[in-house]
This record gives structure tokens, sequence and C-alpha cells, in this order.
């Protein structure tokens, strides 16, 4: 994949010599450049860097570990995505700032969203905790109403929905009664319902005139003037003289 990045960097050139000596000029720019700047990264690209400063956001359960590594990976994908948490953090020379957000908005929906568990596996001696006492709701519901709970830091699982998850048992799921769907169907014939005959002129919206070649139930064979021969359902069609 590299060398195939390498080339197509290569093909705005006419030659290798032009290719060095651009290479050489953003190379000179880049050392020039000193001023502060923020460097954005993932964590797989952040190998081997050191920063003053660390920012890692969205430590969230599902994110940060993926369920989709959970999923195929199991516990060795876990592991590996441990040593991610492991390389972002060691990055930072002096400060490292975790983050997660409270609730999320996920396919038009907002979630709450529980904090990653390897939150909880950092040193509490080492730690500072900034956080607030309770989570706001309303921003995006038009309400102004705040959540009665706030996370435990000390346990990140001790929410609501994971207590309740907590509490059921496989026996509550044996005590409910199946449930039933009842449906009515409706046998298809090939009994024609319409009264178009073999020869009758008829308009369609988007194929226009044509005139009835066959008929096999409700679908009519019909060839049109511009579109051709195509079948249609008979109630999409009109008579020429109904238009």
């Amino acid at each position: 994949e590299n060398l195939k990045e390498l080339l197509t960097a290569m093909a705005d050139f006419e030659n290798l010599q032009q290719f060095l000596e651009h290479v050489a000029l953003v190379l000179d720019v880049l050392e020039a450049d000193t001023e502060d700047k923020v460097t954005l990264m993932t964590l797989h690209a952040a190998k081997g860097l050191e920063f003053d400063a660390v920012w890692l956001p969205a430590w969230e359960g599902g994110l940060f570990p993926s369920q989709r590594t959970l999923d195929e990976n199991g516990l060795k994908g876990l592991e590996e995505e441990r040593r991610l948490a492991y390389v972002g953090i060691t990055r930072a020379r002096q400060r490292v700032f975790i983050s997660h957000a409270s609730n999320r908005r996920i396919h038009g929906r907002v979630s709450d969203v529980t904090p990653s568990p390897f939150i909880s596996e950092l040193p509490n001696e080492h730690c500072q905790i900034i956080t607030s006492q309770s989570h706001t709701y309303g921003a995006h519901m038009g309400g102004g109403n705040t959540a009665p709970w706030a996370f435990n830091h000390d346990n990140p699982y001790d929410t609501p929905g994971w207590r309740r998850a907590q509490t059921y048992t496989p026996s509550q799921k044996e005590t409910r009664p199946p449930v039933h769907i009842e449906a009515k169907g409706n046998w298809l014939t090939s009994n024609h319902d319409h009264s178009f005959q073999i020869g009758d002129r008829v308009f369609h919206q988007k194929f226009g005139y044509g005139e009835i070649k066959n008929f096999e139930g409700n679908k009519l064979s019909v060839a049109f003037e511009s579109a051709g021969d195509k079948k249609v359902l008979a109630s999409f069609v009109q008579r020429d003289c109904d238009v």
C-alpha cells in the first residue's frame, strides 16, 4: 500500500529528480515551522511519538474498546485495544486528558453511553477526576431537566440501565407468555379483474401511449410508441379515451 501511494504521488512529476526536489522543499517547510500547533492523529499513528500534552476523547463502551473488534476477536481483540490505550497514555510527557460523553446522538436518537472500562483500570493515585455531578438533558430535547444521577467513577457501569441488567435473570424471560401474531392472508389468482382487451390503446404516465399485445392476470404486455415493449400492471394505465 505504501508503494502504491508513492507511485500515485510521483505521477504528477515528469521524473524522479523533480519529485525529490519537491519532497526536499516540503521537508524544509515542515522543519522551519516552529509555531505551536495541534496534531490530530489516530492511536495507531501515535506510536513512537511524544507530546507535552495529549487529549484522548471518546473513551466509551462500544467505541474504545471497539465493539466490532470485540465481536470479531474476543479477548484477543480486547487486549489489543488495551495496548492501544497504553500507547495513547504514554505519548504524553507531562499531562494526558481522557474524556467521554454522557450521551450521543446516534442515527437520530440520543442514547446514554457508558465510560470505557479502561478508565476504571487507571491508577487512582495518578488521576484527577474533573466532571460535573450530574448530566444535563434537554439540550436536544427542548427541556432543561437534570438527570437525578451521576456516573460513579469507582464503578463506571453504575448506571440505571446497567443496574436493571444486573437484576434481570433468565427465569424472568421464561415466565413471560409467548406472543402470538395472527394474520389473515389472501390468495392471489391469475384471473384478471380488469376490462382491458388485446388491441386496446392505453396511456402510462412514464411510458406514454401504447397498445396492449397480451396480458396475464393483472400484468399487461404493452407495445409503447416511445418506450418499446413493457410489462405493466393494469392499475397503472388508462384507456386512451379516458385520458
